[in-house]
């Protein structure tokens, strides 16, 4: 079955790059969500003025790829710990957040984080927020795909590059 999820894990241009790769993933979206203003711009949204996250939605065929398996490299891709940031992206725009799209998958989610917490996998406390998904805004044309088409961006060269290809190496069993 084709499902969604939509994620926040700092800067969405690495988040989008690694969720393109996996086997099962039907598209993957950069956009914005989670706040109060309408239509947002990328400039708006980076100012931290309008309660947005820098999101990737991702649609996936369950059947090929679980929603325990995108967890999983969602968590793995980012800092759980760091409020309202990702290294030096600082701001509730960069906060750590999953937005699910049913019931039933806001209990996995919780089970999910519940676990991780259980086994202390972070020595700092999880602060990804679990919240109700709520207005998708896709961002400008030009953030998608932004890693493969701006590979010579010094941002993708220092942050974004290193983190896939290290994610290419953990998980190259999920990989189309």
């Amino acid at each position: 079955m084709i499902v969604k999820i939509t994620l926040g894990a700092g800067c969405f241009w690495c988040l989008d790059a690694t969720m393109r790769s996996l086997k099962g993933v039907v598209s993957s979206i950069p956009g914005y969500t989670g706040g109060l203003s309408t239509n947002p711009s990328y400039e708006a949204v980076c100012s931290g003025n309008t309660g947005h996250a820098e999101v990737v939605e991702v649609t996936f065929d369950d059947e090929i790829i679980a929603l325990s398996s995108v967890l999983e490299l969602f968590w793995w891709i980012h800092d759980p710990t760091q409020l309202n940031r990702q290294g030096n992206d600082i701001g509730t725009q960069y906060r750590s957040a999953i937005f699910y799209h049913s019931e039933e998958h806001k209990m996995e989610i919780e089970k999910f984080k519940e676990n991780l917490k259980l086994n202390k996998v972070w020595e700092d406390e999880i602060v990804t927020t679990i919240e109700p998904i709520t207005i998708f805004y896709p961002a400008e044309e030009y953030h998608h795909d932004y890693f493969l088409r701006n590979p010579q961006n010094q941002y993708c060269q220092y942050v974004v590059k290193p983190k896939i290809e290290k994610f290419k190496k953990v998980f190259s069993d999920k990989l189309a």
